[in-house]
């Protein structure tokens, strides 16, 4: 099983999986860019680089389990988000399904944001 998160670098293989780190490293990377295409509807950054997406696990068979966060519990675009991140997924080529799980804990907060999205919205 493979994990990528918001905080951590593109390619970050895991020790004991059974897919070929040649097509381990193009999923991940395929993934996150899949993720950096959904966009929260009243944010102009992509939930990635926004730090919602907490994990990614890529299992042998291929299924993707994302763990992934709003900026607030109460945001107008929670029901339609994890819908828009398991369609992006499931688009990448060799996926073989896709889990959105929504979680609070811990909550978002702006730490979690990169600094190309702190660019963005002119939080410096």
């Amino acid at each position: 099983m493979s994990d990528i998160s918001s905080a951590d670098a593109p390619n970050v293989p895991a020790i004991d999986s059974q897919i070929p780190q040649e097509e381990l490293d193009r999923l991940t990377d395929d993934i996150v860019a899949a993720l950096k295409t959904v966009y929260d509807p009243e944010i102009p950054v992509d939930i990635y680089e926004l730090g919602l997406i907490y994990k990614v696990d890529i299992a042998d068979d291929r299924q993707v389990a994302v763990e992934m966060t709003l900026t607030t519990p109460n945001c107008p675009s929670a029901a339609e988000l994890p819908g828009m991140v398991e369609g992006a997924v499931a688009s990448v080529g060799g996926v073989s399904g896709v889990n959105v799980n929504l979680t609070f804990d811990p909550p978002w907060d702006q730490g979690r944001m990169s600094e190309e999205a702190r660019l963005a919205l002119n939080l410096w």
